[in-house]
């Protein structure tokens, strides 16, 4: 069971949580991060999932929530490291982000999912909204779920 919780921006878990998203979300596309699109970052909330391994916590997986408006907010960067991958951790992370939007105020949760990802989302009760589209370079679809 993952240890969440939120990360401060700047702090040393932001640094692992910047890193951990370059290695799975950014190096296979053979993209980075610019300081400006990490600065954008101060105002959204960051979440971490932390294991103990070999005594010490490590980041494994993460996600943004980017508020949209007073009712919606936008689950971004969602990583989990891929030595972890398939073993529940993503959803735990999902779940976490959910309830953090409903407990401040928020009645959606939406995200630009890429394609490959879709099934797990699903899964979690999102639904696509619109046509698929390209960003970054692969294909992405809009997916929301109404909070309760």
């Amino acid at each position: 069971m993952l240890d969440l919780r939120i990360i401060e921006y700047g702090s040393c878990e932001y640094q692992e949580m910047v890193e951990l998203r370059t290695e799975v979300l950014r190096k296979p596309l053979g993209l980075s991060f610019s300081t400006d699109q990490l600065q954008k970052e101060i105002n959204d909330v960051l979440i971490g999932g932390f294991l103990t391994i070999d005594g010490k916590q490590q980041l494994v997986a993460c996600c943004i929530l980017t508020p949209v408006d007073n009712d919606n907010v936008q689950l971004r960067q969602m990583a989990v490291s891929s030595l972890i991958q398939g073993k529940g951790l993503g959803s735990e992370i999902v779940t976490f982000a959910e309830q953090y939007a409903v407990n401040n105020g928020f009645k959606v949760l939406l995200m630009h999912a890429r394609k490959v990802a879709a099934g797990f989302y699903l899964k979690l009760g999102y639904a696509i909204h619109g046509d698929e589209f390209i960003e970054v370079g692969i294909p992405h679809y809009e997916m929301r779920k109404n909070l309760k």
